[in-house]
């Protein structure tokens, strides 16, 4: 009785560091941080992985490339043609979806920013906003500054969009969003009105708010101090 081999399967494209930086971003989607290991990656690819070491020396490196990669796409020129506000609005929008998209992407940039400033992440984040920021006529002495305020917003603001979206996800099932969001209002407004009357007030604008228009919201308010200074 003949007996059949189990074979491995066998690669149909040439490996590239392309497309390992591409299928750690399909792992990270799907099992976060904690998922990506350069095993899945060898199964997933079907090679070895000496082929993979040759491309990326180790995890840290695919970790930033992948993060590099997610940002080059969502800043993308030609996404808005314009006025500088427009430009980072567009810059700003592409960030923010892309967050919402990947959620690994908001605890990498975040550690891209402190551990690895010299790295691509960073200063191509800064480049593409502080670009716009100069074409509206800032003083150079106040670049970096506002750069940073905006840059600062759009991260943090998009971040907590993200954590609140993951945190939507393990709602109870049954619960979404809006029923969420209502029961957070509905305990807002019976809040002691002597201690918390700012809160009270703004309790149905938390009800009724889409997320998206409010950060950019957020950003028009930056660009506006920013212009009138």
């Amino acid at each position: 009785m003949a007996t059949r081999t189990r074979r491995t399967p066998r690669r149909t494209e040439a490996l590239s560091r392309e497309r390992i930086v591409e299928t750690a971003v399909e792992v990270l989607d799907a099992a976060g941080e904690g998922g990506l290991t350069f095993r899945v990656l060898t199964e997933r690819l079907a090679t070895g992985a000496g082929a993979i070491y040759w491309h990326v020396a180790n995890k840290g490196e695919l970790l930033a490339a992948a993060t590099d990669a997610v940002v080059a796409r969502a800043m993308a020129p030609g996404k808005a043609q314009g006025t500088p506000q427009d430009e980072v609005r567009a810059v700003a929008l592409g960030l923010f979806e892309a967050i919402d998209d990947h959620p690994w992407l908001a605890t990498q940039l975040t550690a891209q920013f402190a551990r690895s400033p010299w790295g691509s992440v960073t200063p191509r984040i800064f480049e593409s906003l502080g670009r716009q920021v100069r074409a509206l006529g800032v003083p150079e002495g106040s670049w970096f500054t506002a750069t940073s305020a905006l840059v600062h917003y759009i991260l943090g603001a998009a971040g907590q969009n993200a954590a609140n979206s993951a945190s939507g996800r393990a709602l109870e099932p049954g619960i979404d969003r809006s029923q969420f969001l209502d029961a957070v209002s509905t305990a807002w407004e019976e809040l002691d009105p002597d201690e918390y009357p700012f809160t009270r007030a703004v309790a149905a604008q938390l009800r009724e708010h889409d997320d998206r228009e409010q950060f950019l919201a957020g950003v028009d308010l930056i660009l506006a101090g920013i212009t009138h200074r």
